[in-house]
């Protein structure tokens, strides 16, 4: 049942962070934006609700998620793929399917540090992925999927603290569901991905939508992680 005053709230609050952060946009663009951040805040907050995920930073506020959004924004323009990932909102990147994903995000301070997104795939919608290469062979191996995306460290990369904590909690919540992750990445990534365990090479492409670079599509199977991954992530956690 739709809540009007909490849409209401969510508006009022968007309508203010947009104006602190000197963005425009028209009524149309803040309701689309509204809708976005409502659907994303109860997707993360059910997510808790499996009673394991305790301490995991999921997103469910609405000024975290303006921040995330803008600091994609950011990232991907530096990096120039804003033809890759359009943007409704000059200045956030957000779309529709933040509404099925689990927010993943580091924080110091009031500053966003790092983030990522875990994309359910679902029976109604299929994940982007599959817009370039079918995953209906993992579906009829009875896998349970979800697609990682939008995982941007700020100031750096490698095995910093803000991308060992989002691996912690990317774990935590694959596992506690019991789904496998397929991502997009590029050559450079795959060595580290590979020391994880569980994980292998699906699919190449010389280029990838609108980016012009050699990609892979690569799968994790999350209950095949290696001594190393535990070693380095998982060291004070209990992990069957």
């Amino acid at each position: 049942m739709k809540n009007p005053n909490r849409e209401t709230n969510i508006s009022f609050q968007v309508n203010n962070l947009l104006k602190k952060y000197g963005l425009e946009a028209s009524l149309e663009e803040i309701n689309r934006l509204s809708k976005v951040i409502k659907n994303t805040i109860d997707f993360n907050q059910k997510l808790y609700e499996i009673g394991t995920l305790d301490g995991v930073s999921l997103a469910t506020t609405v000024e975290d998620l303006m921040k995330i959004y803008h600091l994609r924004s950011e990232v991907y323009r530096e990096m120039n793929y804003t033809s890759e990932f359009p943007e409704i909102i000059r200045g956030l990147d957000f779309d529709e399917d933040d509404g099925r994903s689990a927010i993943i995000y580091s924080k110091k301070g009031d500053t966003i540090t790092g983030t990522c997104r875990l994309i359910f795939d679902s029976v109604d919608k299929k994940l982007p992925i599959d817009k370039n290469f079918s995953l209906d062979y993992l579906r009829d191996e009875k896998s349970n999927l979800a697609e990682g995306s939008r995982l941007i460290i700020k100031n750096g990369g490698g095995l910093k603290q803000e991308f060992k904590l989002m691996m912690i909690d990317t774990y935590r919540v694959l596992s506690s569901y019991n789904v496998d992750l397929v991502c997009v990445m590029v050559e450079e990534h795959l060595k580290l991905y590979n020391s994880f365990g569980g994980f292998t090479i699906e699919k190449s492409f010389q280029s990838y939508g609108s980016i012009d670079k050699e990609f892979f599509i690569t799968l994790w199977r999350t209950s095949q992680i290696s001594p190393l991954f535990k070693k380095i992530f998982l060291r004070n956690l209990t992990v069957a």
